[in-house]
């Protein structure tokens, strides 16, 4: 039987604790799909009174931890109430609206602004109160979209980056429990309450995988976590610049009749999907972003966002993933940006909308980047239709990953391939130098192309069909050479399987009902699509 692995820490707190480990990066607030039943309210975002609304929730949220808290945890939550009534904070949110911010992403990026600074701190005390100010972002961000941060259950051990003090101060710490850091501080708020509260808690253990429940040791005497065996001292890493939509494939992926071996993948709205993932599953071809995104509060969240990720990215094991980025605008709003010229229904949509918001963007790049290091991402950008779209994404994903490298996050640049839905792009494939990869989104390419409304788009596919069919083969053949997949409704429709084998497609990512119908489509063609003798 293997040894349980020690890790060396600092002692940020005396005393000894054991409990099933509780990972602080997994989602534990309810899937897209559980949470319609939110008040609409609590998920829009409106203006500026809805950014006060907020902050004066989080105020009371605040002061309610402070009833009848001992004089440390007094002063810690005075502060950071303190830092939600600055005048200077308001003024600065207010500036960045003037410049034509939306008030979520000027209240993030003022506080961000704030986080970096104290980051960049000679004394270790200051740099110590960033985790202070992030604590109040996402409060105050928790408020706006109606998500409050969950509590872990009692006896567990924290294990995550670093611990805000108001979770800590909300945490019911009698039933045991301690605090492991891949980061922290011994001089942070939080350690001054663990040991005025006797929680053993140990700091900068650098990043090791567990599994939620595992059981962990927290020495916070001789400054090491024990854990059990076969645990890791690093997330398991992706090969380098892999593509989630490489030709690769496993003994268990159908082959045509004639052996051609196909990728089949599944398509996920809702990250609980990818708890039913068939282990027979060459991976997730596309994870629309957007559905697990429901407001500006969320967009602008980047521990929400990377929690996402990071969950399914985990659940997929070794298998590819390949996230969209959100694909919001025109006909796809997102509530809280309604007010914005650029999300009307006859405005830019998708990476036409994140390039004229880029802060949008930034925090999503952000998000994917920190995820990255959790399996074998690859980030698809939606809507593209000149190659310039892709190279100035690629460049906002270089400039957040060197931000992320100076303050120490673990990250990885992931490859960055395109949505093929714009006939001009179909047509244009062999100029797209920069994308890693291409996969078909035929609900939008088939509407253009057929220059039908959304309505009509149903009633024109069938008759669409053939002009799409060459389109897709054309195109296959401008990719030269690089990964190519389909995505969209026709990938999952078994009368389109031979024309898009025929076309030179071997990569399909269908809704998760219709891989049993494709896969047996499979096996009776030819890869030219042709019917095997006999069929």
């Amino acid at each position: 039987m293997a040894e349980p692995l020690r890790l060396k820490a600092k002692s940020a707190s005396p005393g000894i604790a054991s409990g099933p480990a509780f990972l602080a990066e997994e989602p534990k607030a309810p899937s897209a799909a559980e949470r319609p039943g939110a008040a609409p309210a609590s998920r829009a975002v409106g203006g500026y009174s809805a950014l006060e609304k907020a902050i004066d929730i989080s105020i009371g949220e605040l002061e309610h931890l402070a009833e009848g808290t001992d004089a440390e945890s007094r002063d810690i939550i005075d502060f950071q109430i303190e830092v939600l009534r600055d005048p200077t904070i308001a003024e600065a949110t207010g500036a960045r609206m003037q410049a034509d911010e939306n008030v979520v992403f000027a209240w993030v990026a003022t506080l961000d602004a704030y986080i970096g600074e104290l980051e960049a701190a000679d004394e270790e005390q200051m740099r110590a109160r960033a985790v202070d100010i992030l604590d109040i972002k996402n409060r105050v961000l928790g408020a706006l979209a109606g998500t409050p941060i969950a509590d872990f259950p009692p006896g567990s051990v924290f294990v995550g980056k670093d611990m805000e003090p108001s979770r800590f101060l909300a945490h019911d710490w009698s039933k045991g429990g301690g605090i492991a850091l891949f980061a922290g501080s011994t001089a942070g708020h939080v350690a001054l309450l663990a040991r005025a509260k006797s929680v053993p808690m140990v700091v900068g253990t650098g990043r090791f995988s567990a599994v939620d429940g595992d059981p962990v040791r927290v020495d916070g005497d001789a400054g090491a976590v024990v854990l059990q065996a076969g645990g890791m001292l690093s997330p398991p890493l992706a090969p380098a610049q892999m593509p989630a939509g490489d030709t690769q494939t496993s003994g268990s992926e159908p082959r045509t009749a004639d052996g051609v071996p196909i990728l089949l993948s599944i398509n996920i709205n809702d990250p609980a999907e990818i708890d039913a993932l068939d282990p027979a599953t060459a991976g997730v071809g596309l994870m629309r972003s957007e559905f697990s995104v429901t407001s500006v509060a969320d967009a602008a969240n980047e521990e929400r966002q990377l929690a996402i990720y990071r969950r399914v990215l985990e659940q997929a094991g070794d298998r590819p993933v390949i996230i969209r980025m959100l694909d919001i605008g025109g006909d796809k709003p997102l509530a809280g940006l309604a007010d914005l010229p650029a999300l009307s229904a006859s405005g830019p949509r998708g990476i036409r909308l994140l390039l004229a918001q880029p802060e949008i963007a930034r925090v999503q790049a952000r998000a994917l980047l920190r995820a990255a290091v959790f399996g074998r991402l690859s980030v698809m950008l939606p809507m593209v239709t000149f190659p310039d779209e892709v190279d100035r994404m690629r460049e906002l994903f270089r400039e957040e990953a060197e931000k992320l490298g100076r303050r120490a996050m673990p990250h990885r640049m992931p490859p960055i391939g395109m949505m093929v839905e714009v006939p001009a792009a179909a047509l244009m494939l062999d100029t797209f130098g920069s994308a890693a990869f291409f996969s078909f989104g035929t609900n939008d390419l088939t509407q253009y192309l057929a220059a039908s409304t959304r309505d009509d788009i149903e009633a024109d596919a069938g008759k669409a069909a053939p002009a799409v069919l060459r389109l897709l083969a054309q195109a296959v053949k401008l990719a030269a050479g690089k990964p190519v997949s389909i995505c969209g409704d026709m990938a999952g429709n078994p009368s389109y399987l031979p024309g898009l084998l025929a076309a030179g497609l071997r990569h399909f990512s269908v809704a998760p009902a219709r891989r049993p119908a494709i896969r047996s489509a499979i096996i009776g063609l030819n890869a030219d699509g042709t019917r095997a003798a006999g069929e």
